[in-house]
């Protein structure tokens, strides 16, 4: 079973790179509660009705990596709502001569879960373009605010 990966080059030294993927918000989405830029930091996010969860940064190195673990999740349009509770999000930030490499990894999204076509179609747009157009052109792509009645923990 492999994790999901993508691996990505971007024109920008590596202490942008930590600082953009530590602005979750405009990156990934404006829906976020909490805080998301230092160890032990955290911070839920909710997409409507269809995706809650929460998020605890568990080890930070700055300019090099952030690993976020999922404590908690409810995915509404799969049968195991908590799949992601207990997966990991890694960012590796490696400099590559004049450029950085970003190596993201969602420990735990494999191809033998239910989530996993959604979920790395999902993931896909927004690191190869949200946070890539974040980085390179100060501009990322976030699902965007809204005020509505959100969904909470599956456990609540």
């Amino acid at each position: 079973m492999e994790d999901y990966k993508i691996t990505l080059l971007v024109d920008a030294p590596a202490a942008e790179v930590f600082k953009s993927i530590n602005n979750v918000t405009a990156w990934w989405t404006e829906n976020l509660a909490g805080n998301s830029q230092n160890l032990h930091d955290e911070f839920t996010v909710r997409f409507g009705d269809v995706h809650y969860s929460k998020q605890k940064l568990i080890d930070v190195i700055p300019d090099k990596k952030v690993v976020w673990r999922i404590t908690d999740s409810n995915l509404n349009f799969i049968q195991d709502k908590q799949e992601w509770t207990n997966t990991k999000i890694i960012f590796e930030i490696i400099p590559q001569y004049n450029q950085t490499q970003i190596s993201f990894t969602h420990v735990g999204l494999v191809p033998e879960v239910e989530c996993f076509n959604a979920c790395s179609n999902a993931w896909n747009g927004y690191i190869r373009g949200s946070l890539f157009n974040l980085i390179t052109t100060s501009k990322g792509q976030p699902d965007r605010k809204v005020n509505q009645m959100p969904i909470t923990s599956a456990t609540a």
